[in-house]
């Protein structure tokens, strides 16, 4: 019964953490708007699936502050106010700063060998401006970092954290000069690792989310100021 049940349980937890990942990425790429209300039938034919597996996926997202769980009604993209999305982005420039600090003593060389190669193709898309691509390896880096600090604590802080402002970075408009210093930022935390200097490393990423929140917070108030029907669909583009 074991050797039937364990892949059983296998393929669940495979299916969970697939529709986690689907839901997670519509609702970070901004398909379905903050505020949006979460279609369930459209969502369970789209991923062919049943309610359980998709509710149980909503329930995570509500958990990490990306879903809004209504009574009786459903769930609905959570929006960030302007005052939550800066207190955010204050908080995780200090976990960031400390898992700088962190995975400078403790990467291994795979793991900074990974980030390298993330660090390329997050490169290669931007000058491309395949701008969903570099969206993800530039989380790939972030998260690698947190990953290299082996703290389990801080790790889940930060995910919990960072996913809430993670679909905000895509309103930022930049200039050519923001997009080049944000990927010499990024050259740069990459030499820190191999260098080893968690408090050069700590200052830069600290640094970087402060700039980061302030084209965020710029996209806010555009957006404030902009028709209401535009308001609801932030341009996309952000370090």
């Amino acid at each position: 019964m074991n050797s039937i049940e364990r892949p059983q349980g296998m393929l669940r937890r495979s299916l969970h953490h697939e529709i986690v990942e689907k839901l997670r990425n519509l609702v970070l790429s901004g398909e379905i708007e903050p505020r949006s209300r979460v279609n369930e039938a459209d969502l369970c034919e789209r991923f062919s699936i049943s309610r359980t597996p998709l509710r149980e996926a909503i329930k995570l997202l509500a958990a990490e502050g990306l879903l809004e769980l209504l009574p009786n009604r459903g769930a609905r993209v959570s929006a960030l106010t302007r005052s939550e999305v800066e207190e955010i982005f204050q908080v995780v420039g200090a976990l960031e700063a400390l898992a700088g600090e962190l995975a400078c003593e403790l990467i291994t060389k795979e793991e900074l060998t990974a980030l390298e190669i993330a660090n390329g193709k997050m490169v290669e898309a931007w000058k491309a401006k395949d701008y969903p691509g570099y969206f993800e390896h530039n989380r790939q880096i972030h998260e690698g970092i947190m990953a290299a600090a082996r703290n389990g604590a801080l790790e889940a802080i930060y995910r919990g954290l960072s996913g809430r402002v993670h679909r905000s970075r895509y309103s930022a408009r930049k200039t050519d000069e923001q997009w080049a210093s944000a990927i010499d930022d990024h050259n740069l935390m990459i030499i820190l690792l191999r260098r080893r200097d968690g408090l050069a490393l700590a200052h830069l990423l600290r640094e970087h989310s402060r700039r980061t929140a302030v084209l965020v917070l710029a996209a806010y108030s555009a957006a404030e100021k902009a028709p209401r029907t535009v308001a609801r669909r932030l341009v996309r583009a952000s370090p």
